[in-house]
């Protein structure tokens, strides 16, 4: 059983993102499963995600389109600028950055995130228009 609540298409949005390393959108997650219930609404997988989010077992990621991840363990990310997907990063968690961070002002910070944008080696040397990227 997933989260606080059960219902049949909460867990099947649940596994939905369990199983995808995309760390999917809302949209993609409905079309994922939209074949197989036709019942299924988008505003019904909106609603389960953040229900999800905000029982902790998913993470909402606030890119221009949120997207969300099924590893809560605390991770970065890396955001390609040009194809926008988005890919976990296998760099350690680094607990000093929240010590360093309190200090500031005086803030009681519980974890950072941390997120790198560039190009994804997909779109390397490739411009917007599809042309090839130069590198200076």
């Amino acid at each position: 059983m997933v989260g606080k609540r059960y219902s049949r298409q909460r867990e099947l949005i649940y596994q939905a993102v369990c199983g995808s390393k995309e760390h999917p959108t809302a949209e993609m997650v409905y079309q994922w499963l939209k074949h197989a219930n036709p019942n299924l609404s988008l505003g019904t997988v909106y609603r389960n995600l953040n229900l999800l989010a905000e029982e902790g077992v998913l993470i909402r990621m606030p890119f221009p389109v949120e997207r969300y991840d099924a590893e809560v363990r605390p991770h970065s990310h890396f955001r390609c600028k040009r194809c926008g997907r988005v890919f976990d990063l296998e760099v350690p968690y680094d607990a000093q950055i929240d010590v360093q961070a309190a200090q500031v002002k005086g803030f009681q910070i519980e974890s950072h995130d941390l997120t790198f944008t560039g190009f994804c080696p997909d779109c390397q040397g490739v411009t917007d228009n599809g042309q090839k990227r130069t590198i200076e």
